[in-house]
């Protein structure tokens, strides 16, 4: 049900038809979020993880005069991102990954690709999403974000969009010096450990308070078949950002 809901949403919207028939499906989940942070009227929205631009096509159609500022290291979703915002100037991508410091690393892909991630994938991801178990492993360019970018080129008002399956605190360690310059970060976590290693949401929350971030509300929660809270998206709040 969930899913035709979700087609029917997309097919109504002409920017959201035209970005499927070209292989990404808009993530429409997330345009209640945006909906209630309509008015910050966001000038900077820096989306890492951006896999095929799901995220990034409803951030265009709630914030029309953003720039969008994108990365994603899998040449085949960059490929499709590139082909959906095509005729877009303010949208730009680099096939890179962010992390806490600029090296070579190992990306375990999965069956699917938005499931793919820098840390192992453990058998408790494929049991609760079949057909995202690892079928390669690719070696990619990880640069620290502020390396990448600086404090200018994010006009204000600004979010922070991260989605990167279980590299959460990572990305944020290479996010250090500029997560000043953003008004909110929306990141998805979890709270069971289904990549080796990653840090739970709880970690998350407490690293992203130490940095001057309120958990503003948490998102699209994903429940197994007991009822057991798995994952969902939480939006913070910088504390220094205007109301």
């Amino acid at each position: 049900m969930n899913r035709i809901l979700k087609l029917y949403k997309i097919v109504r919207d002409p920017l959201f038809l035209r970005a499927l028939l070209k292989g990404c499906a808009a993530g429409v989940e997330h345009s209640p979020v945006l909906d209630s942070l309509s008015s910050q009227r966001f000038q900077t929205v820096v989306d890492i993880g951006a896999n095929r631009g799901q995220f990034a096509l409803v951030a265009r159609r709630h914030y029309p005069d953003a720039k969008i500022v994108a990365f994603e290291p899998l040449k085949e979703p960059a490929g499709i991102f590139r082909r959906v915002f095509s005729s877009d100037p303010a949208v730009v991508l680099d096939e890179i990954a962010i992390g806490p410091e600029e090296k070579t690393m190992t990306m375990h892909v999965s069956g699917q690709d938005d499931s793919s991630s820098l840390l192992t994938i453990t058998a408790r991801q494929s049991d609760l999403f079949p057909g995202t178990g690892e079928i390669d492993k690719r070696n990619i360019r990880v640069k620290r974000l502020d390396s990448l970018l600086e404090q200018a080129d994010i006009a204000q008002p600004s979010m922070l969009k991260i989605d990167v399956q279980g590299f959460e605190r990572q990305v944020l360690e290479g996010c250090r010096e500029l997560l000043p310059c953003f008004s909110y970060v929306y990141v998805e976590c979890s709270f069971v450990e289904m990549y080796a290693g990653q840090s739970l949401a709880h970690e998350v929350i407490s690293y992203l308070d130490r940095a001057g971030f309120l958990l503003f509300g948490i998102h699209n929660l994903y429940y197994d078949r007991l009822g057991l809270a798995i994952q969902g998206d939480f939006l913070f709040k910088n504390r220094n950002a205007p109301v």
